[in-house]
């Protein structure tokens, strides 16, 4: 194996290290799920600032990117869902973050289509919307007004129906979180842990991936790899305890049956 081709780094601080202030970042996960926490532990001590984040979410208070956006770190993000997230709710609100509420499947096409090369596509989901009209509130002055809308984008007829225009998302760095990877970069997700981790890393020009376990050049089989190591850069290999380290965001259990009730 040739050294050029192995992008294990020793640690999450150094890969991190040159996501500079300004910088835009598709991260993965969804809720608490498949959060690269370690990577974004790693950009918090950083400290960069005013960072473009593209995730389905912001975090959750006190979790993921919530950490960073607690300090003030966060100017901008596209995304599909604030809620769960009362700092993020709050910041939007109080003009303090521009947010860019997205349909969340068109989210997960424009990171593919970036990653892919494809600077645009149609869709007709958000059609007779201000998704497409343009006019959603993108941040909101002090006083509650709206001082920066979307604009319209365009509508184009196909088979009789209309569909609007959406941009692909490419980013400076994406940090995606995997079950197992290999040296190369090769990736495999974990169930619902894969969420938008591979559309995330491939959108990045740099994706960085933390992986639960690390395994050798040709220890996956080809058919089990979910993301090849094309889109990605950098590898963090996480100890047994960051990798067991995770979250559970509304533990549910159902009552046990009643004595002798028929099953």
């Amino acid at each position: 194996m040739g050294q050029h081709m192995d992008k294990v780094v020793a640690t999450a601080e150094e890969a991190v290290a040159d996501i500079g202030d300004g910088s835009s970042l598709a991260v993965g996960g969804f809720g608490l799920s498949g959060v690269p926490n370690v990577l974004i532990q790693a950009l918090y001590g950083r400290g960069s600032t005013g960072l473009s984040v593209v995730s389905n979410n912001c975090g959750v208070d006190g979790g993921g990117l919530g950490l960073l956006l607690a300090v003030g770190r966060i100017s901008r993000v596209t995304g599909s869902y604030v809620g769960e997230n009362k700092e993020f709710a709050r910041q939007y609100l109080g003009g303090e973050l521009e947010l860019e509420l997205v349909p969340q499947g068109t989210l997960a096409e424009r990171l593919r289509a970036g990653g892919c090369g494809i600077p645009a596509f149609f869709t007709p989901a958000g059609v007779g919307t201000q998704v497409a009209d343009g006019g959603l509130p993108w941040r909101h002055g002090p006083d509650g007004s709206v001082a920066v809308a979307s604009p319209p984008k365009e509508i184009r007829a196909y088979d009789g129906r209309d569909h609007v225009l959406e941009r692909g998302i490419t980013t400076d760095f994406a940090l995606v979180r995997a079950a197992r990877g290999d040296r190369h970069g090769n990736l495999v997700f974990n169930k619902a842990a894969r969420n938008f981790n591979p559309l995330a890393a491939m959108a990045g020009r740099i994706t960085v991936a933390e992986v639960e376990e690390l395994v050798e050049p040709g220890e996956l089989d080809p058919d089990e790899v979910h993301l090849p190591g094309v889109f990605v850069q950098r590898v963090v290999a996480l100890t047994p305890e960051q990798a067991a380290d995770k979250g559970i965001e509304r533990r549910t259990v159902s009552a046990p049956p009643a004595r002798g009730a028929a099953r």
